[in-house]
């Protein structure tokens, strides 16, 4: 258990990367256009989404993704593709803490594996909806596509954020004992 200060100061340390991460992708290029549909494209910012529930909890994910639509709201002035941003990382993150918790004996597979099936199953509905209405996109022929790109990008996202947890708990460990 993590405590309060540290919890708080992380979750603004995280959500702040969250914003850094998106705009100098943004600006630099550097974010990597997916082949088959090159209007999505892959980055880095839901690490620190992940990385925020991995060492303070969900309610410190969901703050991160919320501070991820603000910054890409107001950087592109896209309130939708922002909340898309959003909405797939937010559900990434509960399908990974909801594996946390239902399956603590397989820890990170579980994790890794329903944080991916929620993001897909959550953008597939969204995109139903949000596509035809917003872009008129068909949405159905699209969709292989696009949760091919989700699933690929959650995996980013959660192994990364793994990866730098897994870092953190072996190098500073006394952040994790209890007071």
């Amino acid at each position: 258990m993590v405590n309060k200060t540290l919890s708080l100061a992380g979750t603004a340390l995280l959500a702040t990367l969250v914003v850094i991460f998106d705009y100098s992708l943004k600006y630099s290029g550097l974010k990597i256009p997916f082949p088959l549909l090159p209007f999505l494209k892959f980055d880095f910012t839901g690490i620190p989404i992940l990385l925020s529930l991995y060492l303070f909890g969900l309610y410190s994910s969901a703050f991160t993704s919320a501070v991820a639509f603000f910054a890409i709201s107001a950087r592109s002035l896209d309130l939708i593709g922002a909340a898309m941003k959003a909405l797939a990382e937010v559900s990434t993150a509960a399908g990974a803490a909801l594996a946390l918790k239902a399956f603590p004996k397989y820890g990170r597979m579980a994790s890794l594996t329903l944080g991916i099936l929620s993001r897909c199953v959550v953008t597939f509905f969204a995109n139903l909806l949000v596509l035809p209405l917003f872009y008129s996109m068909d949405a159905i022929s699209l969709s292989l596509f696009i949760t091919s790109f989700n699933a690929i990008q959650g995996s980013i996202s959660i192994l990364g954020g793994l990866l730098i947890y897994e870092a953190i708990k072996k190098g500073i460990p006394s952040i994790f004992q209890e007071k």
